[in-house]
């Protein structure tokens, strides 16, 4: 009786201590995403949450009040500082409320908002801290910014997600981010050792960027090519290939409308023309013709881009394809999103995996973007300086393709280089004479 009497008692604690934390939000974990312009914290909640932050200094501080809240354990296991983070504190307020304190190194912008659970993670506090002279840092040194006689092309280099974004995952747990980071190092790598090219990587770390922050950083770097790389994933593991895309005329349409919305801040993409004063008419007629260029130059990349991946494996369309993805949505860069491989696919996520594969990717890339630029330099670049120009007759080649693919006319090319008649000859060297000739 005695010991039946014992383990009633016992039963009767854990229900009054249970019931004591019922409705209670637990804080189950914490990360944190450290990028050269700002830092993300991510608290691994178990529900949705109410929450007030307020910024405190002499020292910095963020701090982060929840209501009708407690920790699941002690954080310092699992969180470490970095970016602007020193340190996480924690401890009960009002004897129901948490309070959550991060230790700063300086003075910050904080911004807030709480995600729903998916596949990989339950619900998170999201608090994301933007330095003050972060922003500044990223940027290009004014010394570095002054016109030069000629300049190098800038090749902006995307490697998708990153940081609490994973993207899509292989069976062997290949994970999106890491794969195409990877790959876009190695293509800058390619690009730095190409003369006349210099690149910028979007993403050099594992940290998540917003996609209009990405068109943002490389229009701040005034690139002329935008590459986002990404591997794509199906619920038919047996679906495979490479896939090339550019924008398409809707997704095109809706970002034009966006920008005749905020025209006063559109001047940078029809060549510094305030657009402020115009009519709607005519500022539509501007931007029309802007991103007409941009969605031609576009184009001959992507199709140069895809017939380099066809040479290192299979893809999975055959042509150029068009999607409303918001990064290829910039008006005045030109842009291609390449889907390397389905790494939900066995085969493809090993290859994913390889270095060597991976630097097979990039060289292809690498291959397509040579390929447009040295036949259609911008001018002001070192590539348009007056040097005479030469093309490596393949197989697929004709006459009439070299010559639209170099901006010049059949009659000239062929008297430039004593053709009788169209005939080619794989392998062939072929001297392209300039646009004005």
């Amino acid at each position: 009786m005695q010991l039946g009497r014992l383990v009633l008692l016992w039963v009767m604690a854990l229900v009054l201590v249970a019931g004591a934390h019922a409705g209670t939000l637990q804080v189950q974990g914490a990360r944190l995403w450290a990028a050269p312009d700002s830092t993300r914290v991510v608290f691994d909640i178990s529900g949705p949450v109410e929450h007030r932050l307020f910024t405190l200094k002499n020292p910095d501080r963020l701090v982060i009040d929840v209501p009708n809240a407690a920790m699941a354990r002690k954080l310092k296991q699992t969180f470490s500082s970095g970016g602007v983070v020193k340190n996480l504190r924690s401890g009960p307020r009002n004897k129901k409320d948490l309070r959550l304190v991060l230790d700063l190194k300086g003075p910050v912008k904080p911004r807030s908002f709480v995600l729903k659970p998916n596949e990989q993670y339950g619900y998170r506090l999201v608090i994301d801290l933007f330095g003050a002279g972060a922003a500044a840092k990223s940027l290009p040194k004014k010394a570095n910014r002054k016109p030069k006689q000629f300049r190098d092309l800038v090749i902006a280099i995307d490697a998708g997600h990153g940081g609490e974004d994973s993207g899509a995952r292989g069976k062997k747990g290949t994970r999106e981010k890491d794969a195409v980071l990877a790959i876009a190092r190695r293509l800058a790598d390619l690009v730095r050792k190409e003369p006349g090219m210099k690149p910028v990587l979007i993403r050099d770390g594992d940290y998540y960027i917003g996609l209009r922050k990405r068109i943002e950083k490389a229009r701040k770097h005034r690139a002329d090519l935008f590459i986002s790389i990404h591997a794509d994933a199906f619920r038919d593991r047996r679906v495979q290939g490479a896939s090339v895309f550019v924008i398409s005329r809707r997704g095109a349409s809706s970002e034009m409308a966006r920008w005749l919305a905020a025209r006063e801040n559109a001047a940078d993409l029809v060549g510094g023309v305030s657009l402020d004063d115009k009519d709607d008419l005519l500022a539509e007629v501007l931007l029309d013709l802007a991103q007409s260029a941009t969605l031609e130059v576009s184009n001959q990349v992507a199709g140069n881009v895809l017939a380099e991946m066809k040479r290192i494996g299979k893809m999975h369309k055959k042509s150029v394809q068009h999607a409303g993805f918001v990064v290829l949505k910039s008006p005045d860069i030109p842009s291609l999103l390449v889907e390397t491989a389905f790494i939900s696919n066995p085969t493809e996520e090993k290859r994913l995996r390889s270095r060597k594969h991976q630097q097979r990717v990039a060289r292809a890339i690498m291959n397509g973007v040579r390929r447009y630029f040295v036949a259609n330099p911008p001018e002001g670049t070192r590539l348009a300086q007056a040097k005479p120009r030469k093309h490596v007759i393949r197989r697929g080649d004709t006459l009439s393709r070299i010559a639209q693919q170099y901006g010049v006319s059949m009659t000239t090319l062929r008297a430039s280089n004593r053709l009788s008649d169209d005939r080619l000859l794989v392998g062939k060297v072929l001297k392209i004479p300039s646009r004005g000739s």
